[in-house]
């Protein structure tokens, strides 16, 4: 489990294809604090360190995740917002995120605002997904809350703080990002599906 509070913004050194997987090493200050098994949510996706070495560690991402999320995208020295799990006895600051990416988006606009930024995404509506306004919505691994909500469509503001911290910064129109919907909001649509049944 995660917050969407990103930790760091990471650097992918090194991507290597085997077969259907790709091996991203990523150069982090917290990697000196990883152990292997550990999850760490990479732009939202949940993938398990497989190797540490000083300042850089290394994740797999097999054909499955590939397909569903914007890590096929991504070259050597990209950045990458990475957050570690949540600690069960901490405080929740972002909102409930499992690192399972629902599906991706397109950034339509990137608007600069006096004092914020305005990012507008609109995705694909096969998968029945919603936003609302005022809702959570994580945006590669960035808790966030939705401040325009159309169909298949929102936006977001961006305070300065999250703007320099988070991969935000490098973000433009056209660019494909990761989408988790907000969790409650999945199984409330979930069950209204049952019973339409």
């Amino acid at each position: 489990m995660f917050t969407g509070i990103i930790e760091e913004v990471g650097s992918i050194s090194k991507i290597e294809t085997s077969g259907g997987n790709i091996d991203y090493t990523i150069k982090a200050n917290l990697a000196r604090e990883l152990k292997i098994d550990q999850s760490v949510a990479h732009n939202g996706v949940c993938l398990t360190v497989v190797d540490i070495k000083e300042d850089t560690y290394k994740v797999t991402a097999i054909d499955e995740t590939l397909n569903k999320t914007n890590l096929k995208h991504l070259k050597e020295g990209h950045f990458i917002n990475l957050e570690r799990g949540m600690r069960m006895n901490a405080h929740l600051d972002g909102h409930i995120v499992q690192g399972h990416v629902d599906q991706t988006a397109t950034c339509e606009r990137a608007e600069t605002k006096d004092g914020s930024w305005e990012y507008t995404f609109s995705y694909d509506p096969k998968l029945m997904n919603v936003t609302i306004e005022k809702g959570s919505i994580t945006i590669n691994g960035v808790s966030l809350t939705v401040v325009n909500s159309k169909l298949n469509e929102f936006s977001v503001a961006i305070i300065p703080y999250t703007y320099e911290h988070t991969t935000f910064k490098t973000l433009k129109k056209g660019d494909v990002v990761n989408l988790e919907f907000d969790v409650i909001g999945k199984y409330v649509k979930r069950l209204m599906e049952l019973q339409s049944q």
